[in-house]
């Protein structure tokens, strides 16, 4: 009868065991989650941060086309006046 109680207290120790072994990997499994959630987040503030970015390259782009019309306009009002000589 003994060596039966002595396999149940085994059994109880290897059942604690798997046990404390499942709570680590629960733990372990909520904090990888929540890191998971925060890589998603930030991955949303990045790409938005990129679509910002996207735009203003486009208005940058915009404004020096635009600017390079002022100076043409501004070149050719600079000869009219030469011309008159003023």
């Amino acid at each position: 009868m003994t060596t039966e109680l002595e396999r149940i207290k085994i059994l109880e120790a290897k059942v604690s065991q798997v046990l404390e072994y499942i709570q680590k990997l629960t733990a372990e499994n909520d904090k990888l989650k929540q890191a998971a959630k925060e890589l998603r987040s930030e991955k949303k503030e990045c790409e938005d941060q990129l679509k910002k970015f996207v735009k203003m390259d486009e208005e940058i782009k915009r404004y020096e086309g635009e600017r390079e019309v002022l100076r043409g306009k501004i070149e050719a009002l600079i000869k009219q006046i030469d011309q008159l000589g003023l």
